[in-house]
């Protein structure tokens, strides 16, 4: 640099540039690359000397520039951009893309060069910039006036420049001639996002995704709009990969397929962007709050689940803050004010320019390398691969389900098939439904779209105002429902038989259970259905399940109704429900054995489908009856409000069909719900529940019945502090049941007046109530693996002080409780086990099996029950004993384990007998000179099956 130039002072603008991917570009062009920056530096240099600009440095590709104006910056910096946007390049690849960076702040210049924070401020501004932009600082954008004629500064918000603390917000230069679309500034920012993570490649629909993304520019709701398999949510997914830079505050991913109730839509897009409930405050609220000053994309996926909910949510995200965009996708749109739909085409069928595969054909070959592990369809199959895809026409889903098939098929075998389908469709349309006309009405996406294909073979005419095209009978548009009837058309009577009626089933099945479904034997058509993916096989240790495509699931079930099929068939699988639940009290041998909740746990979600077809078609009575056999493991997982809702349908199920219900099944019912309300802590409802039981209880006239209905009346009066009345009742249900000769229909009353008599320390009495209790629980399977007798003859000895009877009965108790799943009642176990330990010198353990047990309890949502006061006055003890501190931090401690894992902690806590300071190691009798007959003891005692 000459001595002569003269460097600015003061107020100084540095401008820094380079070429974007130089080395590439360098690579690329080989000795034609000299020439080209040789051209690049002179038409800078040609643009500084129009200018006030002084060149302080030049090394390779770059350029360091100072002003003493910021406005003439700008117009040096406009000018170079369309100097080299206008300049003849050997080739259009050989173009450099020139990135520029300006700053201005106070410098002075010393021995010809700046040594000052605002040089590399302005070096990273340039750093982030991309091929073809103008990046401006706050500063620069404050002292540039004025700008250029006709341009103006885009405000990209604030960044984090790599090597600074401080966020700078940054300026991109906007004016004609010079490109307006860039990604993200390259700062050092973290953008967040949550967009899943893609196993298989996206194939295709570069058109799309750019018209999409203007429209996601320009608009602030998109709905992707389009029949069920179309790529919808794949589309949108990758489209939004593409924004993360886009939105600084993230590109948030939420799923509505997985709400099942209209209420949660707030709230399930709420747990993706991190909040939580606030107490006395709508959830809604709490999220547009949160919104409203963020820049953010919401992609809200399938929508058609709970579309009016997820309209109101996206109404006032909307119109809560101007920064928030969504991208929704549906099978029909939501109806907003602002909302533009953008109804997804099928892929491509025909060839790419040049001659390629078109985007089907590759899709199809992506998909059948894989069904085929690995190997590559030949040169010879191109032909038949391209009728295939035409005949899909090019529906995403379809192409899936026909490489699935391709792994057993020809693609020219594949190929005949589907001609014969679509050559026969007037065979199978009066299957079908046409969409009807609504006047007034455009044409949108919904369920019912999926039966263009039938409504274009009648000729009938979509309604007026009509966007899509209806298809002649040889030049259709095939829907999801068209692929699935494609499939299904494929099977003969008994696969399409079997088909429909395994669409009632809410997951997968058996082989035992198709063959029960069935009352035939299902192996050849249910082999047929797996070869041709119909159902899915998947092998395990114990055999193979089966399980059926949800989409495929649907379009079985509208089979059946059409087949009018569906009450036999529902009707069918109710009765194969309550078969599941008899076979789950019975051993191999068909005997009772003890009952096992976990047993219910994997049949929980057909139960559910079952009770759903007994509340809407089928026979409230066959409800009642899953629901008893409900009873137990509704309130043992904390779903006691599950099972009262439910009861609730049947009542007005009943109301209006008028179906006769034996009084006693009633009684039994009520009884169940009385139950059931008292441990939702609904009292008011138990006792009024209770005496409706009671009242149908007696007009029965089973006295067995009346007897365990009765037993139930004292737990309203527990529940309402009513001690004395509810140990009178107890009494007289006991003296009833024996004169009746139904002593065990009665152990409810005695498990009550058992935890009375320990309530107000009758003891004794208590001890040997339970004792005779003791061989009528274990007789009855129901009963025996909840081991009351011995969980309350534990809550005895521990009053009493005796620890070593105390840990003989709960450890027993615990363990049979948590192996027949009776998770809840495991709770107080574990509570009893760490009242205990207390009493035996380990209040940490203590603390900790307490933290535990109320962890658990609170997670299902349990009324505290009988013992809820006195765990709360031991540990109150408990912590005077500790110290908050300790108390604290064990609790704290126990509240991360399991239940499983904290009653592996009570049943590992050391035995009475066994610590050091034990009677057994101080005093040891003398043996005795002949052996005694041996006495029974009240001590546990384990019941076989």
């Amino acid at each position: 640099m000459s001595a002569r130039i003269h460097l600015p002072s003061g107020l100084v603008t540095f401008m820094f540039t380079d070429i974007e991917g130089s080395t590439r570009l360098a690579q690329m062009l080989g000795p034609g690359y000299r020439p080209v920056l040789s051209e690049h530096r002179r038409l800078l240099r040609a643009t500084l000397a129009a200018s006030d600009g002084t060149e302080l440095f030049t090394e390779g590709d770059s350029f360091f520039v100072a002003f003493g104006d910021a406005s003439s910056a700008l117009d040096a910096s406009l000018a170079a951009q369309r100097a080299l946007a206008n300049h003849d390049w050997p080739t259009p690849e050989a173009t450099p893309r020139v990135r520029m960076g300006l700053h201005t702040g106070h410098a002075e210049p010393r021995d010809g060069e700046y040594a000052s924070a605002e040089v590399h401020r302005a070096a990273r501004i340039a750093a982030a910039a991309h091929g073809g932009q103008v990046l401006c600082s706050g500063a620069t954008a404050r002292y540039a006036a004025p700008l250029p004629p006709g341009a103006s500064l885009l405000d990209l918000g604030l960044h984090r420049l790599r090597g600074f603390d401080d966020r700078e917000r940054l300026f991109q230069l906007v004016a004609p001639g010079l490109e307006r679309q860039f990604p993200r500034p390259r700062t050092a920012d973290a953008i967040p996002h949550n967009l899943p993570t893609q196993v298989t490649s996206f194939v295709g629909r570069r058109a799309e995704r750019d018209e999409l993304d203007l429209l996601i520019d320009s608009h602030r709701l998109v709905t992707v709009v389009g029949a069920g398999g179309a790529g919808k949510t794949r589309l949108a997914v990758e489209l939004a990969g593409g924004l993360v830079e886009s939105y600084p505050d993230g590109v948030w991913f939420v799923d509505i397929a997985t709400v099942t109730d209209p209420g949660l839509v707030a709230f399930a897009v709420a747990a993706v962007l991190g909040l939580r409930p606030e107490p006395g405050r709508p959830m809604l609220e709490t999220l547009v709050e949160f919104a409203a000053p963020r820049r953010m994309l919401v992609v809200l996926d399938t929508c058609d689940a709970q579309p009016a909910a997820c309209a109101d949510v996206i109404s006032r995200l909307l119109a809560g803050g101007s920064g928030v965009r969504v991208l929704a996708t549906s099978r029909e749109s939501l109806g907003l004010p602002g909302e533009v739909i953008w109804r997804i085409p099928p892929l491509s069928v025909e060839p790419a320019p040049g001659g390629g595969p078109s985007e089907a054909v590759t899709l199809l070959l992506d998909r059948t390398t894989a069904a085929r592990g690995g190997r590559r369809a030949g040169p010879a199959e191109s032909a038949d691969l391209q009728r295939v895809v035409t005949r899909l026409d090019g529906l995403p889903l379809a192409i899936e389900l026909a490489a699935a098939r391709l792994r057993v098929l020809s693609a020219s075998q594949l190929a005949e098939r589907l001609d014969d389908v679509l050559g026969a469709l007037d065979a199978g349309r009066d299957d079908v439904e046409p969409v009807p006309a609504v006047p007034g009405r455009s044409w949108s996406a919904n369920q019912q779209d999926t039966v263009d294909l039938a409504a274009a073979a009648r000729g009938v005419a979509p309604p007026v105002g009509a966007r899509a095209v209806q298809r002649s009978a040889t030049q259709r548009h095939v829907t999801m429902q068209a692929t699935v009837t494609w499939s299904y058309r494929t099977l003969g009577p008994r696969a399409a038989r079997l088909l429909r009626w395994l669409a009632v089933f809410s997951g997968p099945v058996d082989l035992a259970t198709v063959e029960w479904l069935l009352n035939d034997d299902p192996l050849d058509p249910l082999s047929v259905l797996v070869d041709k993916s119909m159902i899915q096989a998947e092998p395990n240790v114990s055999g193979s399940t089966y399980r059926m495509l949800d989409p495929i699931r649907a379009y079985a079930a509208r089979r059946l109704v059409d087949a009018g099929e569906e009450q036999t068939a529902r009707d069918r699988h109710v009765a194969w429900s309550l078969h599941a639940l008899q076979r789950a009290c019975l051993g191999p041998d068909d005997r009772p054995v003890t009952l096992s909740l976990y047993a219910l746990d994997p049949l929980a979600d057909e139960l559910r489908a079952a009770l759903r077809w007994t509340v809407t078609g089928g026979s409230a009575r066959q409800g009642l009856q899953l629901t008893s056999g409900l009873d137990e493991w509704w309130r043992e997982r904390g779903l006691a409000r599950e099972g009262r809702l439910w009861l609730f349908r049947l009542y007005g199920r009943i109301a209006e069909t008028g179906e006769q219900i034996p009084e006693a099944e009633l009684a039994a019912a009520y009884h169940m719900h009385s139950q059931h309300a008292g441990a939702d802590g609904e009292f008011a409802e138990e006792l009024r529940f209770s005496q409706r039981a009671e009242s149908a209880a007696r007009q029965a006239g089973d006295a067995g019945l009346l007897i365990r209905v009765l037993a139930g009346r004292a737990a309203p009066l527990i529940d309402m502090g009513q001690f004395a009345e509810a140990e009178r009742v107890c009494r007289e249900v006991i003296a009833e049941a024996e004169a009746e000769g139904v002593t065990g229909d009665a152990l409810l009353a005695v498990y009550s007046l058992a935890e009375l008599l320990w309530r107000r320390d009758a003891l004794d009495e208590a001890a040997e109530l339970l004792g005779a209790a003791r061989p009528v629980e274990a007789a009855r399977p129901t009963e025996r693996g909840k081991r009351s007798v011995d969980m309350l003859l534990g809550m005895v000895a521990l009053a009493r002080g005796d620890l070593v009877a105390a840990h003989d009965h709960l450890v027993v108790a615990l363990r049979s409780r948590m192996s027949y799943g009776y998770l809840a009642r495991a709770c107080d176990t574990v509570n009893a086990i760490a009242v205990r330990c207390a009493r035996g010198g380990d209040p940490r353990s203590a603390a900790r099996l307490f933290g535990a047990a109320q962890l658990t309890r609170s997670a299902m949502r349990c009324t505290p029950g009988t013992f809820g006061a006195y765990w709360l006055q031991e540990q109150a003890a408990l912590r005077a004993l500790m110290g908050d501190a300790a108390f604290d931090a064990a609790y704290a401690a126990g509240a991360d384990l399991t239940l499983e894992e904290a009653a592996a902690v009570a049943l590992e806590v050391e035995h009475p007998d066994l610590s050091a300071d034990s009677v057994r190691f101080t005093r040891v009798e003398p043996p005795a000179p002949r052996p005694r007959p041996r006495q029974a003891a009240d001590a546990p005692r384990d019941v076989l099956d």
